[in-house]
């Protein structure tokens, strides 16, 4: 069993996120702050994905503050965005640089943490960077090939100055399920989450909020309940089960979480990635209110810090939460022990109908593709693999290979993506790979016949891709009956 994959585009995107309107188009975005509406090729059709990049749909690069940690780190539409234009986007910005970029500092009394107290780093000041998050709007008709956005925010929804340089994560989602916002945040550290910010439940740091971004609260509200932007509260958040956390809390305890997502046939299987530190990665099972784990644990693992001026969580006061799938720095590199995880997707597609149902993540040194597998289903028990991967001969773009070496050259992953098909892309620093048909990589699976060519149909802006899905997965559950 191995991945086959194609190249499709050149160039480093951090985001790509499937047109609400369930057709082939995606938004690309890269680290630096501009988007693009890209047309996708239809698999195997030798394509590219077209669009013209001297007109972005929306630049904002002159607003974040770009390096190789920062700027635009996410992007969510609002689950009604081809009525009402609605879509926001998660980054960073430095205060010294921008006037608008201002607000609280995580690093604060209500944490037992003084901003005064706290060193410099790399001549970054406490508080200096802040993560944002804020609306924007389309103009014209959301659902016309030519939109165009309104670089112009319609609304700050959130803002945050982290204590140290490192450590923002800053992924946005919206819950299928329930329509509100999902928003990861990292320790806001480079090292050792020093403040304990990940266990103490009034930070916001080392944690998944969930806030509504529909039912917008007055101003009083605001000051009232200490929000930190122009949003409220979901009622059925876990602070109601557990009084000493803070409202927009949903889950604790994380270090730094890189890429999560919902499965799209089972909304309540909430997957994410969550970065160690010295050891250990981490693909963890996001349930409402669960800890887990960091700094006390990294992974299985106790951990035990360098420095702690904030205070340590002993292991005993604690209910963690283990990884559902994980793996040793050293199995990523043996000799370096260099490993940062990237959190993936439940494989949807009919594209590779043996991988079909299995979670697919990866490592950003590119080393192998990994896949998780639950056995039984629904049961929480998964067992990881590494896979081999090939780049498809008859690829739309030229792939790179090590000499002598049948694998490609992907250079750094930065992120997993999926489309309206449910195919899944790597994101990465030398271009845009998608996963495609075994037999193109003269891999053997024994379930892929024709089952493609129903795939294959072009979607249009008035497609219905779960109408579309459930055609196709009827047509791979009769042809695995048959073989």
């Amino acid at each position: 069993m191995g991945l086959c994959l194609e190249k499709i585009g050149d160039g480093a995107y951090l985001n790509m996120v499937p047109h609400p309107d369930g057709s082939n188009r995606a938004f690309l975005a890269n680290l630096q702050g501009k988007l693009w509406l890209a047309s996708i090729p239809d698999e195997a059709s030798n394509g590219i994905l077209e669009f013209d990049e001297s007109k972005p749909f929306l630049d904002i690069s002159d607003q974040i503050l770009f390096d190789s940690g920062h700027g635009l780190m996410g992007i969510a539409f609002h689950p009604n965005f081809t009525q009402n234009g609605r879509f926001f986007l998660s980054y960073c910005c430095d205060q010294t640089k921008n006037p608008s970029c201002s607000g609280r500092c995580a690093c604060n009394s209500d944490v037992n943490c003084d901003p005064s107290k706290l060193d410099s780093h790399d001549d970054v000041l406490p508080c200096q960077y802040h993560v944002v998050v804020a609306e924007f709007t389309v103009n014209g008709t959301a659902s016309e090939p030519s939109l165009v956005a309104n670089p112009l925010e319609a609304r700050r929804i959130f803002t945050m100055g982290v204590p140290y340089r490192g450590g923002h994560a800053g992924q946005i989602l919206f819950g299928p399920a329930d329509g509100y916002l999902y928003l990861m945040m990292a320790d806001g550290s480079d090292h050792d989450d020093p403040y304990n910010f990940s266990q103490n439940k009034r930070s916001l740091l080392g944690k998944i909020l969930r806030i509504d971004v529909d039912n917008l609260p007055s101003t009083r509200e605001i000051e009232e309940q200490g929000l930190w932007g122009n949003y409220s509260i979901p009622r059925d958040n876990p602070h109601l089960d557990d009084k000493e956390l803070e409202p927009e809390i949903f889950a604790l305890g994380l270090r730094n979480p890189w890429r999560c997502s919902f499965d799209a046939k089972r909304s309540s299987y909430f997957l994410c990635g969550d970065s160690g530190q010295d050891q250990y990665e981490e693909i963890d099972m996001v349930k409402r209110g669960g800890n887990y784990g960091w700094r006390v644990y990294e992974g299985p693992l106790l951990f035990q810090p360098s420095q702690s001026p904030g205070g340590n969580t002993s292991a005993s006061s604690i209910h963690p939460i283990f990884p559902i799938l994980g793996y040793s720095h050293s199995d990523i590199d043996a000799i370096a022990g260099s490993a940062s995880i990237v959190g993936g997707y439940f494989y949807r597609s009919m594209t590779d109908p043996c991988m079909y149902g299995r979670y697919l993540y990866t490592d950003l040194y590119a080393g192998s593709i990994l896949v998780g597998e639950e056995s039984p289903e629904r049961s929480g028990n998964f067992t990881g693999a590494k896979i081999p991967c090939r780049c498809a001969p008859d690829s739309s773009m030229q792939c790179s290979f090590l000499k002598g070496s049948s694998t490609p050259v992907l250079g750094y992953v930065f992120s997993l993506a999926e489309d309206n098909r449910k195919d899944i892309y790597h994101l990465t620093s030398t271009g845009v790979y998608r996963v495609t048909r075994p037999k193109r990589c003269r891999y053997l699976c024994s379930k892929e016949k024709d089952v493609v060519s129903e795939h294959n149909k072009p979607l249009s802006s008035s497609s219905f891709p779960e109408v579309v899905d459930f055609l196709l997965l009827s047509v791979f559950l009769i042809l695995h009956s048959m073989s």
